[in-house]
């Protein structure tokens, strides 16, 4: 018999695979994983409606070591019919009933279940369709205040943690399945203070407490800590979820690389190096030391480097799922969350989800205002890539190669489709990816203008931080980088209150909504025409349209003598060149607003930056009128 240790560290069960199953008669029923569906016993003999029988590629119990009297959880993930199971756990008293779930619309797709573990003892996990059992899994329920570290996996070692098994298709779709499932239904006002207190938060994270040590407490002494800017991001997640299941995982030291040369890569460092004390303490230290060791380039590798971390995969829907990281041409990554697809007259989202230099961490959409795409005079390759799988063979950790990482095996394939495209031709790919069906032209300007607004609020937020500082250190004066360069990319005082990349962001937002209604009349084949309706016609209406809604939607901000002063968007857009020098905390919230030179509304403003630093602005003001970042 399989003893008890040994079952604790299967919580995942891999390529249990079940075919549909067909009406009898079918030439294929009968085969390995299939099963003969029942006919209808009807004198018209009519077929009883097939019931598909799900794939189910991963199956796993969090915590892993389930005790009594304590809440536990099943995640199931394959194919689209899982929704439509039911998760059964027996134990020897009888079925557990789920005291909730949900699930969600992949890629993977996933269903969760929760349970109260009533008693101790062997369980089996059952997934059910109405006439079918198609997985199980066996694993046991310790009793009220049993455990231990050999029971929890743990070691004496000082490796950060200790390395169960390798990287493998089922591992992949349970990352995509958690990441989705962390931010699930978070739309793009979400945001948090730092990447913890979203796996602090219990309802979200499936592998809340997974290890049994109290690690995700937020009250917690031996809590776990993350606050990673945007480079760090997907490393963090990707660290946290490999720490959890005793997966490997590395990173590479690298260089920032130069123009005609992407960043290579050097050192690897992995959860094997030595550090001591307590497992959430040592996963501290270590993500700091990631922190250290990742940076702007290291996702800008080159795409045919098969030592970097990341690589490349094509542009189609399946391949775009939640875990996979967007890295763009100026240093700034995004990780993909979560898909909301095209359905009647609503548009289709593709949300991700990025950390800036304050440690906050948000939702952003796609969209040119937020990824930003382009293959020239960029230093290293960017666009979407996902994480090369580490695998272990004869003890050693290895990187797949491009070759194993392939669809037959089960993960989203290498692609070089990516290398050297035109920045019109990724954004019209993208725009078929996540509307498949032609769109409404009014109901995609709608779309745009909403996306321009909500990047406008979370500058809001942005612009008030710097702000309060400022005000609550009069006198001071952060320093200005000296070279272009310098200015979109540094540390301290300046990456924290500065907003040049989110501006150059915002400037090319501005100048995709003002251009929709030519686009539109430019590439009529892309969008669904009202009938009878010409292009000429249509730009006409699109722009009434549009002068209406930036006349309508507002933002204010909270000016320097404490009066509130209101924007509509259109007064914002007329506003655009004063964006180009807005950037800097030194200057007053007015300046910053864009409030022209001599108006009521710049009378209150008190600040202002220094002569030297406003040379510097008008030099470094071409590359935001070129809408172009500096190499970096």
């Amino acid at each position: 018999m399989e003893n008890t240790h040994h079952r604790l560290l299967i919580t995942i069960i891999l390529a249990v695979i079940f075919s549909g199953i067909t009406s009898c008669g079918n030439p294929s029923a009968g085969k390995k994983g299939q099963s003969k569906q029942k006919t209808s016993t009807a004198a018209t003999e009519e077929p009883v409606e097939k019931e598909e029988i799900p794939t189910v590629t991963a199956i796993m119990v969090s915590p892993k070591n389930p005790r009594q009297g304590e809440m536990f959880r099943v995640l199931v993930t394959g194919s689209s019919s899982i929704q439509k199971t039911k998760i059964i756990v027996s134990t020897r008293a009888g079925n557990i009933e789920p005291i909730n779930s949900r699930s969600g619309e992949g890629l993977p797709f996933w269903q969760i279940g929760e349970f109260i573990a009533a008693s101790s003892g062997k369980c089996k996990v059952t997934l059910r369709t109405n006439n079918s059992s198609v997985v199980q899994l066996d694993f046991t329920i310790s009793a009220n205040g049993a455990g231990s570290d050999a029971m929890l996996g743990l070691s004496a070692s000082n490796t950060v943690w200790t390395t169960e098994k390798g990287w493998d298709a089922g591992t992949e779709e349970l990352y995509s399945a958690w990441v989705n499932a962390l931010f699930y239904e978070a739309d793009e006002r979400a945001s948090w203070t730092a990447l913890q207190e979203v796996t602090q938060n219990k309802e979200r994270n499936f592998l809340y407490n997974f290890l049994s040590l109290d690690e995700d407490n937020a009250a917690g002494k031996n809590r776990v800590l993350m606050r990673p800017d945007c480079a760090d991001n997907p490393f963090f997640l990707r660290a946290y979820f490999a720490w959890k299941l005793g997966l490997p995982f590395g990173f590479h030291e690298c260089d920032r690389g130069y123009l005609g040369k992407a960043p290579r890569t050097g050192r690897w460092v992995t959860n094997e190096i030595q550090i001591s004390g307590t497992p959430a303490r040592k996963f501290n230290t270590f993500v700091r030391m990631v922190a250290n060791g990742v940076h702007s380039g290291t996702a800008r590798t080159a795409l045919s480097d098969e030592n970097s971390d990341y690589y490349p995969v094509p542009l189609v829907q399946d391949a775009l799922r939640p875990g996979v990281v967007f890295a763009d041409p100026y240093g700034h990554t995004l990780i993909l969350v979560r898909r909301v697809a095209q359905s009647g007259h609503t548009p289709g989202v593709m949300l991700s989800v990025d950390a800036q230099p304050d440690g906050t961490v948000g939702i952003k959409r796609f969209w040119k205002g937020n990824f930003l795409f382009n293959t020239s005079e960029v230093i290293g390759e960017p666009g979407f890539k996902a994480f090369r799988p580490i695998t272990v063979k004869g003890g050693k950790y290895q990187l797949m190669t491009s070759k194993e990482i392939s669809a037959d095996a089960g993960m989203i394939p290498v692609s070089m489709q990516q290398k050297g495209m035109k920045s019109d031709d990724f954004y019209h790919a993208m725009d078929r990816i996540i509307n498949p069906k032609p769109l409404d032209p009014e109901t995609a300007l709608l779309d745009l203008i909403r996306a321009l607004y909500e990047q406008l609020t979370v500058r809001i937020t942005s612009v008030s931080n710097g702000e309060e500082y400022m005000k609550s250190h009069p006198g001071v004066v952060v320093p200005m980088p000296g070279s272009a360069a310098g200015v979109f990319q540094t540390g301290g005082q300046w990456e924290d209150f500065s907003t040049p990349n989110r501006d150059l962001r915002l400037l090319i937002a501005m100048d995709a909504l003002l251009d929709f209604p030519d686009k539109v009349f430019r590439s009529p084949e892309d969008y669904k025409f009202p009938m009878l309706k010409s292009p000429v016609n249509v730009k006409k209406n699109l722009e009434s349209l549009l002068e209406k809604k930036l006349n309508e939607l507002t933002i204010s901000y909270t000016r320097s003598n404490g009066t509130e002063q209101k924007l509509t968007m259109g007064e914002i857009l007329k506003r655009k060149e004063a964006f180009e020098i807005a950037y800097n905390p030194n200057d007053g919230i007015e300046i910053r607003w864009g409030a022209p030179e001599g108006s009521e509304e710049r009378s209150t403003c008190r600040r202002h930056v220094p002569p030297t630093q406003a040379e510097r602005l008008r030099s470094v003001r071409v590359w935001f009128q070129k809408r172009l970042h500096p190499p970096t």
